[in-house]
């Protein structure tokens, strides 16, 4: 007679894929070679250490993988942890029927596995045992000599690929508070800090900040009436004047002209195109230095929760502040207007 603790509950696929999708493991890449002399690849995350004396990992592969036949006769493998910045190289192993090699640049390892670059650790491996787990085949390896280079890893959560953040030490720092924790003050200050090398510019030229703002959103869409770069400009909490675009005429920085309807509108001048340039090639510049204390992963944390916080927060704003109407397809940022917000 079965007791209760030997009965088995029936597992539905579909929510116990995404239950296991909760836990959070890293990227890897495994690769050797063939008895054919070839190289071959594929992308797995079913990775994890066995013992540490001997030194031993495992990795699984499904029974149904074109590749299965390849690595149940090889004696050797290789595992690379990918690092944060190596989400492509993952997507093109993790696909059938490409040169996954190429343009790779390859060491030799044990066996003469094929060893890739820039990942955040790898190991070179013996095979010591195999072992069958239901729809899957577990490959334990003898690690024989591995690298750690210190990049913070790729990891792969709820389906999607992530970046790890190590928690900071001075934690107490990041407490909200309405004073310097408020995130509205952290985001105005952060903003002037960066923008203290554009104004420098542009005092040296006898530019003010109401120059600046017309001219970069001339940078996002060239061709505006005066009461549409009002309407845009007034975001930052200034108001264009008939007066400031005469003053940017006479400096030659942008021309009236007659618009498809009619109407008169504002454009670059040659000039202003040129210095709109610099001045985006200036901020880039603040940009860089202001993530030199960043590594990848908080650099690209950080754009992405301030992504979110636009976009959570983009309902508020007024039809007219609304992103599309800042971008035009003649704007001087070209492929980052279809990924910045405004």
């Amino acid at each position: 007679m079965k007791t209760e603790t030997d009965m088995t509950t029936a597992i539905d696929a579909k929510q116990f894929r995404k239950a296991l999708g909760s836990f959070t493991t890293g990227v890897t890449i495994v690769t050797t070679k063939g008895e054919d002399g070839k190289d071959y690849g594929l992308t797995a995350n079913s990775f994890n250490s066995v013992s540490m004396d001997p030194p031993m990992v495992l990795w699984s592969l499904g029974k149904k993988s074109s590749s299965l036949p390849v690595f149940a006769a090889t004696g050797h493998f290789a595992v690379h942890i990918l690092a944060s910045d190596q989400e492509g190289i993952s997507n093109r192993f993790a696909k059938s029927g490409t040169d996954k090699f190429a343009g790779c640049t390859l060491a030799r390892g044990h066996g003469g596995v094929p060893l890739l670059d820039g990942c955040s650790a790898r190991f070179e491996c013996r095979v010591v045992h195999r072992y069958e787990g239901g729809d899957h085949v577990i490959f334990v390896g003898e690690v024989m000599n591995f690298d750690s280079f210190e990049q913070p890893p790729l990891v792969f959560h709820g389906g999607n690929y992530g970046l790890v953040m190590k928690k900071a030490e001075d934690i107490a720092d990041a407490s909200s508070s309405f004073g310097n924790g408020w995130l509205g003050f952290l985001l105005a200050r952060a903003y002037y800090q960066l923008l203290m090398p554009v104004r420098q510019n542009l005092s040296s030229n006898g530019l003010r900040d109401i120059d600046y703002n017309i001219l970069t959103v001339l940078s996002m869409g060239d061709g505006r009436t005066i009461a549409e770069l009002d309407q845009l400009v007034s975001i930052s909490g200034s108001q264009v004047s008939d007066d400031d675009i005469n003053k940017l005429v006479e400096r030659e920085l942008v021309a009236l002209e007659a618009g498809d309807g009619g109407e008169t509108v504002v454009r670059f001048t040659e000039a202003g195109r040129r210095y709109a340039i610099e001045l985006l090639a200036i901020a880039k510049a603040a940009e860089s230095d202001a993530e030199r204390d960043l590594d990848y992963r908080e650099a690209q944390v950080m754009t992405l929760l301030l992504k979110r916080v636009i976009r959570s927060t983009a309902a508020t704003l007024p039809d007219h502040w609304q992103k599309d109407h800042f971008w035009r397809g003649n704007n001087l940022w070209h492929d980052r207007a279809s990924s910045d917000a405004a």
